[in-house]
């Protein structure tokens, strides 16, 4: 069968949407999916542990979620514009790749100020896409001052369908626990679940854990345009498959345990790493690796995720996956059974 944007749509009942985190990380709920029978089963994300045995590897994303969203005003008019910062071009002349909104009003050479005192200010540069901008920062300070007065500017980048401005609470839920190298401009929502209580469990329990880092950019949001899924063009997301992790997993599937990806950026990573034996490789660099059915994964993974947009390209990875028949028989069972959709939502498990 041949999938089209349209085999992806599911109405998502507004009322679903999680607008914040529930109050303990690891009691979001949680929805197991066998794909062998097919068996649905209505969980809390601590119980997950049940399902796992000593020296079986959970496989996490220690990307860092950083202070993306600025907001500044335009010169001479005054206008509110933000930007959003994607990506560092050059850190000696302070170029960075951004969306900027409203887009109309940006134009080569105008400049944006920030901040009460004014004193720093992005000139643009280039136009690179409808909303995308290269931008040059004007700052008289150190690069340490510099990315400073980003941090103190920035705001967490939650997504804009939440319809309001980052808080405190942003700051913290908004971020893994196990967070460590900053570069994402979005979460990896599913290792939000995880809290100090439930890695001591694991630990106890025997339960193993490795690290790797994506840095999730917008391209894993990018909403598809086309119908045909094969002219949808992913942006390139930032890698690093670290040695340890690489002999971890591949010493824990050859001693036939099981390896749960914690996230569809977790996986995508680990699947754009693979040898033609089907090994894991220490690995540095960009991906832009789009999943979609049919696709043969060459890993016997398990997979924590959460429950995603319609027509978004992680729903499709899912639907690779899992099946698309059991994805949407899990998706409307979890509209059916009221679970939280979306980055602050529940959390599915597919053994």
């Amino acid at each position: 069968m041949k999938f089209k944007l349209s085999h992806f749509n599911y109405k998502l009942p507004k009322e679903l949407i999680a607008n914040r985190p529930v109050p303990h990380r690891d009691e979001s709920r949680l929805m197991v999916v066998h794909r062998d029978t097919g068996k649905i089963e209505h969980r809390i994300f601590k119980d997950i542990l049940d399902y796992f045995d000593e020296k079986d590897l959970f496989v996490l994303n220690n990307t860092k979620v950083f202070k993306a969203r600025l907001y500044g005003y335009k010169e001479k008019t005054g206008a509110r514009i933000e930007v959003f910062l994607l990506r560092e071009l050059n850190a000696e002349t302070r170029l960075w790749d951004v969306l900027v909104d409203p887009a109309r009003k940006i134009r080569i050479g105008n400049k944006i100020y920030f901040g009460e005192d004014e004193n720093l200010v992005a000139e643009v540069i280039d136009n690179t896409t409808s909303r995308g901008r290269s931008i040059r920062f004007l700052f008289d300070g150190s690069y340490e001052e510099f990315r400073k007065k980003l941090v103190d500017l920035g705001h967490m980048p939650i997504p804009k369908y939440l319809q309001r401005e980052a808080d405190a609470e942003d700051e913290e839920r908004y971020q893994t626990i196990f967070a460590k190298v900053e570069g994402a401009v979005a979460a990896p929502v599913s290792g939000l679940h995880f809290s100090k209580q439930l890695l001591k469990r694991m630990e106890i329990k025997g339960v193993e854990t490795t690290e790797i880092t994506m840095h999730v950019g917008l391209g894993t949001f990018k909403p598809v345009e086309v119908e045909d899924l094969s002219k949808h063009k992913m942006d390139s997301e930032q890698v690093w498959i670290y040695p340890e992790a690489a002999k971890k997993i591949n010493e824990a599937l050859d001693n036939n345990r099981k390896v749960v990806s914690i996230g569809t950026t977790t996986l995508r990573a680990l699947e754009s790493s693979l040898t033609t034996e089907n090994r894991i490789i220490p690995f540095t660099g960009w991906i832009s690796k789009f999943i979609y059915p049919p696709y043969t994964f060459r890993l016997p993974l398990k997979l924590v995720t959460n429950f995603h947009a319609p027509m978004s390209t992680i729903l499709m990875l899912k639907s690779a996956f899992m099946g698309h028949e059991l994805m949407m028989e899990a998706y409307h069972t979890a509209i059916k059974e009221n679970y939280r959709f979306l980055s602050y939502g529940d959390a599915m498990l597919i053994l």
